[in-house]
């Protein structure tokens, strides 16, 4: 593994970027992704969309990670700078960039274990 991430930079820009804290455990349902590629297609294009929810023991605001690849590094930039710390139906939405390379190979858990 590399050197600890700058996660105040929001990762490296990259494509895809990762969304938490849109909706809490156990609130994932089938237009969830319908919706958010809806809500972030103004963004620009989005290739994927992909929801993953961690396991038990995660806090709530962590536990749905929402992934989306956008076609454009731009369309990416726009949405992190404008979700970040956006409200949505009261929850405080964190976006930031997410490593190609892990998406495309579907390592979507996060890398650092919170103490």
């Amino acid at each position: 593994g590399g050197g600890i991430r700058g996660t105040h930079l929001k990762g490296a820009p990259s494509k895809c970027v990762l969304l938490t804290n849109m909706v809490g455990p156990g609130e994932v349902d089938a237009m969830l992704e319908a919706e958010t590629k809806q809500e972030c297609s103004k963004y620009g294009a989005i290739s994927h969309c992909v929801i993953h929810e961690l396991g038990i023991g995660v806090p709530a605001d962590q536990a749905v990670r929402i992934f989306l690849l956008f076609d454009r590094q731009e369309s990416a930039m726009k949405a992190v700078i404008d979700l970040d710390g956006r409200f949505f139906g009261g929850r405080n939405v964190k976006a930031s960039f997410f490593d190609e390379v892990d998406f495309a190979n579907r390592r979507l858990d996060p890398t650092e274990t919170e103490d």
